[in-house]
C-alpha cells in the first residue's frame, strides 16, 4: 500500500532544481540567524502551498485519467520539485549558524534532496526516469501460440500464472519471459545512476546511495550496519521457514527441480520476485492447526459494502480514543470503482491540504484482504491527521519512511479472532491449535520478504557507489539473493542481463529499505502497545481494539511527525530507541517451534 502519491516533504522527495549554476557559489555576505529564520518560514509556506496544489492535481489525475489531467498533474508536481531543489541549494547558505533545534532540523530536511544546478541535466534525469517507468509499464512477454500467432502477456497476467499454476515448465517460462524485458532499459539505468550520483555529490553526498542512507538520522555507514544487525536478528526464523518451504516444494516438484541443499529456483515461490510466498499457502498449510473460518465468505454473505468496510476500520481507530474521520472524507474519497471511467485502483491514502482534507482512493471489495488493507490505509490517514497539528509543513511526515507503512500494519496485527468476535464478524473463536495456520500464512508475507527488502537496496548501494559495474549487475544481484534469500536464477546469469530492473522499485528508483524497516517496526509497535494495554498473553493473539490507553500512547507518537529524529519517536511509543527484531521473533515464536519440528521430521525421512 502506499502513502499519498503527492510529494509530501523534502525528506522523501527527489528534487530536481532549475537553479542557475551561480546558486552553488559561496555567498558574499555572512548570513544571520534572523535571515535564516525568515528563509525557513518563507520556504515552509511556499512548499505547503505548492504541495497542496500538486496534491489536488494528482487526485484529479488519478481519478479522471486523461492526457489532459496527466499533463496538469505533471505540471504541478514539477513546480513543487523545482521549488524544493531551489530551496535545497539556498538552504546551504545558512549551514553553521546556531539555530533553534526545530529550525536546525528544518534546515537539514531541506537539504536531503537530489539537486541539479544545470537545467539540461535536470531534463535528462527526468527523461531517463520517465523512459524507464514507461518501458516497465509497457513491457510484455510474447510467445508463439500453436497456430503461429503471437500471444503477448502483461506482467499482471504472468503474475496470475505464477500464483496459481503448479506446472514447473510454465512457471519457468513466465519467469524468464518477464525478466527478459528489463535489459531493454539497462543502458538507460546505467546513465541514470551516473547522473543521479552527480546530483547527490552537488549536495555534499558521496553518492545517491549515501544520500538515501542519510535520511535516517545517522551516518550512512551506521545505517548500513544497522540494517545488517537487524537482519542477523531475524535470520534464524527466515531460515526455518525457508527449510520447511524447501521440503514442501520438493514434495510438489520433485528432487530434480528442488535440491536438498543450496538455493531454490526463484520461479517456484508463487511470486515473480519470490518476495512473498502467500500463494504457496495451499501447499504449505499444516495438516491440522488451520482455521476453517473464512472472513471473505462472511463479508459477502452480509453484503458488506465499501463504506461499511471502511466504517469497520474507522471504528477500530475511534475505539482507541481517536477522532472520527472528517465529514469531507466520506464526501470526497473514492471507495468503489466507478462505472463510467478508468481510475488507478491501487489503494492509497491522501492528505490534500495537510489539515482536514484527507481521502482514500481504493476500489474496495468485500474480501478478507481488503478488510486488512482498509485498516492499513486508515493508518496513513490517522498519521496525517495527527501530525497536521505540527506548525511546520516540513514536519508533516512520518518519523522515517518505514514508520508511515508500519502504522497501518500495526493495526492490522490486531485483526485477531478476538477482534472479529467483538465486532460481530465471527461467532466463535477457533481452537488455539489453529494459531499455527494463521501464523504460517502471515509469515509467508511478513518473514519471507525480509531478505528481499534488505537486498534490493543493498544491491543499489553498491551500484551507486561504483562497486558494481553494469556488466556485473546480474552477477551481484544473484550473489546477494543466494546469500540472503537462498534462491537462485532458474537460468544462466548473463552479463547483459538486468534482472534487478524487472522489479518496479528499481526501474522507478524508489528506495526499498522502508519496507524492511516497516516490517520490523510494526511488531515492535504492536508489542509496545499490547504491553501498554496490560496484555500478557501470546503476542500473536493480542488485539488493542477498544483500549484507550494504548491509543493514547500511539497518538502521542503520531503527533510528533518528523519534528524529531526517529529514535525519539520510537522511544515515545516503545520506551526503546533502537529497532528490535526480537518483537517479530516473539510474535512468531510458536511457529518457529513448529517449523523446526517439521524440518527435523523431514530431515529424518530424507535419511531413510
Amino acid at each position: 500500500m502506499s502513502v499519498t502519491p503527492k510529494i509530501i516533504s523534502t525528506l522523501l522527495a527527489t528534487a530536481l532544481a532549475a537553479s542557475s549554476a551561480t546558486a552553488l557559489a559561496a555567498p558574499v555576505a555572512k548570513p544571520t540567524v534572523a535571515e535564516a529564520e525568515k528563509f525557513l518560514a518563507d520556504a515552509d509556506a511556499r512548499l505547503y502551498k505548492l504541495n497542496t496544489d500538486s496534491a489536488r492535481a494528482g487526485w484529479v489525475g488519478s481519478n479522471f485519467i486523461t492526457d489532459d489531467t496527466e499533463a496538469i498533474a505533471s505540471f504541478f508536481a514539477e513546480r513543487y520539485l523545482d521549488a524544493t531543489g531551489e530551496l535545497a541549494l539556498k538552504a546551504r547558505r545558512y549551514n553553521g549558524l546556531k539555530l533553534s533545534a526545530d529550525d536546525a532540523r528544518k534546515l537539514k530536511l531541506l537539504q536531503l534532496s537530489l539537486v541539479f544546478a544545470d537545467p539540461k541535466e535536470r531534463e535528462q534525469y527526468a527523461t531517463l526516469q520517465a523512459a524507464m517507468n514507461g518501458a516497465y509499464g509497457k513491457a510484455k512477454y510474447c510467445s508463439k501460440k500453436a497456430d503461429g500467432s503471437d500471444q503477448c502477456l502483461a506482467l499482471g497476467e504472468m503474475e496470475k500464472v505464477l500464483a496459481n499454476s503448479r506446472d514447473e515448465a510454465k512457471l519457468k517460462e513466465m519467469w524468464l519471459g518477464w525478466h527478459a524485458q528489463s535489459p531493454a532499459y539497462k543502458q538507460k539505468y546505467a546513465e541514470y545512476v551516473e547522473l543521479s550520483n552527480k546530483g547527490a555529490k552537488q549536495m555534499g553526498f558521496a553518492d545517491t546511495g549515501a544520500m538515501w542512507r542519510s535520511l535516517y538520522d545517522m551516518p550512512p555507514d551506521a545505517f548500513a550496519a544497522e540494517m545488517e544487525r537487524l537482519w542477523q536478528q531475524v535470520k534464524p526464523l527466515y531460515e526455518s521457514l525457508h527449510t520447511y518451504t524447501r521440503y514442501k516444494l520438493r514434495q510438489t516438484y520433485g528432487p530434480d527441480v528442488v535440491p536438498l541443499t543450496g538455493p531454490i529456483p526463484s520461479h517456484l515461490f508463487g511470486n515473480m520476485w519470490a518476495q512473498n510466498w502467500n500463494n504457496l499457502y495451499p501447499l504449505l498449510k499444516p495438516a491440522s492447526g488451520a482455521s476453517a473460518f473464512d472472513l471473505t465468505k462472511v463479508l459477502e454473505q452480509r453484503k458488506t459494502d465499501a463504506k461499511q468496510m471502511t466504517q469497520y476500520a474507522e471504528r477500530f481507530y475511534t475505539s482507541l480514543g481517536m477522532r472520527q474521520l472528517p465529514a469531507s472524507f466520506w464526501e470526497r474519497s473514492l471507495l468503489t470503482k466507478p462505472r463510467d471511467r478508468d481510475v488507478v485502483c491501487h489503494a492509497s491514502a491522501w492528505t490534500i491540504d495537510e489539515k482536514e482534507d484527507v481521502r482514500i482512493k481504493m476500489c474496495i471489495t468485500p474480501t478478507a484482504e481488503d478488510f486488512t488493507v482498509i485498516h492499513h490505509e486508515l493508518g496513513h490517514i490517522y498519521y496525517d491527521l495527527a501530525y497536521s497539528k505540527q506548525p511546520a509543513f516540513l514536519f508533516h511526515n512520518g518519523a522515517n519512511d518505514g514508520f508511515h507503512e508500519a502504522i497501518g500494519d500495526t493495526i492490522a496485527l490486531s485483526i485477531t479472532p478476538d477482534y472479529l468476535k467483538k465486532v460481530g464478524l465471527m461467532e466463535q473463536e477457533p481452537e488455539k491449535d489453529a494459531d499455527i495456520g494463521q501464523l504460517l500464512e502471515r509469515a509467508l508475507s511478513k518473514v519471507a520478504i525480509l531478505p528481499f527488502s534488505y537486498t534490493v537496496d543493498k544491491w543499489r548501494w553498491d551500484v551507486y557507489a561504483g562497486k558494481t559495474k553494469p556488466a556485473d549487475y546480474d552477477k551481484a544481484w544473484w550473489a546477494l539473493r543466494e546469500q540472503y534469500m537462498g534462491v537462485k536464477r532458474p537460468g544462466p546469469v548473463d552479463s547483459g542481463g538486468f534482472d534487478a530492473g524487472a522489479k518496479y522499485h528499481v526501474a522507478a528508483d524508489v528506495p526499498y529499505a522502508r519496507y524492511f524497516l516497516a516490517d520490523m517496526l510494526q511488531f515492535q509497535f504492536h508489542r509496545a502497545l499490547c504491553r501498554e494495554a496490560g496484555y500478557t498473553g501470546p503476542l500473536h493473539r493480542c488485539s488493542i481494539y477498544g483500549n484507550a490507553k494504548a491509543g493514547a500512547k500511539l497518538q502521542q507518537m503520531l503527533e510528533m511527525g518528523t519534528s524529531k529524529p526517529w529514535p525519539e519517536a520510537l522511544k515515545a511509543i516503545s520506551g526503546e530507541d533502537k529497532i528490535d527484531g526480537n518483537a517479530l521473533l516473539e510474535y512468531f515464536a510458536p511457529l518457529k517451534t513448529w517449523l523446526d519440528q517439521q524440518n527435523a521430521a523431514f530431515a529424518a525421512a530424507e535419511k531413510k
